[in-house]
Parts: structure tokens; sequence; C-alpha cells
């Protein structure tokens, strides 16, 4: 895979970068080197200005839609699941609590990983790292590639975590507990040969006690500045509401989100769906009617500095 820049935005093609946790399946086994040895690891255009507004869409178009997308999803090589060999050394964090401390134990390709969200030996969650894009270091938690993953789903399934890592997945709150202090997101799309980026320099998820609040600021990128619109919002999903401003947008929409009135950009939308404004959409880039066929959602800690890494 081909490493982007910031600079382009351009996103790597050859291969997806998933992260899931818990309910999340992973297609490989990873026999766990002991921790405090380092390890070396294999592969595995124009804005448009609107929001989509909370009014009820036709269902005429939604039938089936979870089994039969309306379009095929870019296509990508699946990574090779990275494999860990133990070598001499001391490792940097023998318990890394997300991928950028795996970078800098020197996993320098992306891969599967074990990370320990307490900082310590105990409970282990399987992610995927990006160490390519963007100076590496990113832990996905969003992607959307085939359609093959339903994201219309309850509370108690996107707090837990659902998908596969080799495919299409949502990271749970078990692997996020420490995105209540200050990260950068990276929101990485394509469609057909059209690439795009979206870069924030401020963000968080409050508790599930205060709904998963949405903190997002520092926009720089190429796609636009779509997440603005959702920036103090709580996390919405077809079961719960918290704060609803008329109609239940993500019943409408079909897909959790940190709705408002309702969105400018939604990628958990149907997969496909490029009428009744339920596909997966970043406003900004593609507008409304045009559903995005690969996403990744992805963060990494502020204080990170790709030079240090090595």
């Amino acid at each position: 895979m081909k490493s982007p820049s910031t600079s382009d935005g351009k996103i790597a093609k050859d291969k997806p970068v998933p992260t899931v946790v818990q309910n999340v399946q992973s297609t490989s086994t990873k026999s766990s080197p002991a921790r405090g040895s380092k390890t070396t690891k294999n592969k595995p255009t124009a804005s448009v200005n609107q929001t989509v507004v909370a009014k009820p869409p036709s269902t005429s178009d939604v039938k089936n839609s979870k089994d039969k997308p309306a379009t095929n999803a870019v296509q990508t090589p699946l990574s090779t699941p990275a494999k860990a060999t133990t070598v001499s050394g001391k490792l940097r964090f023998p318990f890394p609590t997300e991928c950028s401390q795996e970078l800098l134990n020197g996993a320098l390709q992306s891969g599967e990983v074990d990370i320990y969200p307490q900082g310590k030996e105990g409970h282990a969650v399987r992610v995927y790292c990006d160490m390519e894009t963007d100076g590496g270091g990113w832990t996905v938690f969003q992607r959307r590639m085939n359609g093959k993953t339903d994201f219309y789903r309850t509370w108690s399934e996107y707090s837990a975590g659902f998908g596969n890592l080799s495919e299409e997945f949502w990271l749970g709150t078990v692997g996020n507990k420490h995105l209540l202090l200050s990260y950068l997101l990276r929101v990485d799309m394509r469609s057909g040969n059209d690439t795009a980026y979206a870069h924030y320099a401020n963000f968080s998820i409050d508790t599930e006690e205060r709904h998963y609040t949405l903190t997002v600021s520092g926009y720089t990128g190429t796609a636009g500045d779509s997440m603005k619109y959702h920036n103090g919002r709580p996390f919405s999903s077809r079961d719960k509401d918290p704060d609803p401003l008329g109609l239940h947008c993500a019943r409408a929409y079909m897909g959790g989100w940190w709705y408002k009135n309702c969105y400018k950009t939604n990628l958990n939308g149907l997969y496909g769906i490029n009428s009744n404004n339920q596909g997966i959409v970043w406003i900004d880039w593609k507008g409304k009617d045009s559903s995005i066929p690969f996403t990744e959602m992805k963060f990494r800690p502020s204080r990170f500095s790709p030079a240090t890494h090595g």
C-alpha cells in the first residue's frame, strides 16, 4: 500500500486498515510474544453547502438494502494479518494501549495487533493498526467497503463493537476508553478513482453516561468540514435517541451516528444507497445523493510525532 501524505490527502488503495473489538471477528490468530520483547511484523469535487434535514425518507429503496447493496464496493486486496516475531531487546511499551505505542515499539507495517486498554497485563483487545498513512500509528475504529456488515444496530451493539477485522466493522468502547482524552481524527474516503481526507486536530468521545458525545474541531484536508455540524452532539442508534430534535434520525437514515437535525455526514448509513439521503454520505465532498464506497475513521494521540517513531 502506498503511504499518502497529509498534503495530498490520498489514501492507501491496496489494502484496508481495520480495527475491531469484542463482537468483531478476526480472520486469523496471533501467538502472543512475551511482552517486553521487541517485535517486528509482516504485512499481512466541489463542496456542497447543504444539510440533510430531519424529514422522513421514503422506504421504497430500503427493502433488502442490507443484503443487496445498490452499488458494488471498491474491492481492495485484504492485508495479511501481522505476525509477531520475538527478537532481543526491550519494548518501549510492553502493554500498548493503542496503535501509536505499537508503532513506537517498532511495528512499522500495518496489521492486526493486541492492545491493552488498561496499559497493563490482562484483557487484550484485537485491533488493526494503520502504520503507513500520514506517518502511521492510527487505530482504525470504522470501516466501510462492501456492504456485508449491517450498521443499522442497537445502542448495545455499537457499544460492544461489531463486524470483521478484514472487512467492515465498528470499534466498540472496550478498546476506546482513552478517547476521553484529546486525539487526532483522520477520515479517509474513496469513490472510484477519487480520494479525499479530513483531518481534525481535536477529537474526543465522552462516556456512555454522557451518550458518547462528540467533540471535533481543527479541520484540515480535501474533503470539506462536514463533521463540524456534528460537534457537541450525542450518539444515536436505532433504539436510543438521547437528544431528539424532532425526527429520530438514526431510524430515518438507518445507522448509528452523532446526528443533529439530521446530518452533513453519515458514514454509518446504508451501503450503496444513492436515494432518500440514506447512503454513506459526506456532503461537502460528494453531496447528499452519492453513497461513498470506501471509508475509514481512525485516531492517534495529539502529542504523537511520526518523526519520533522507530
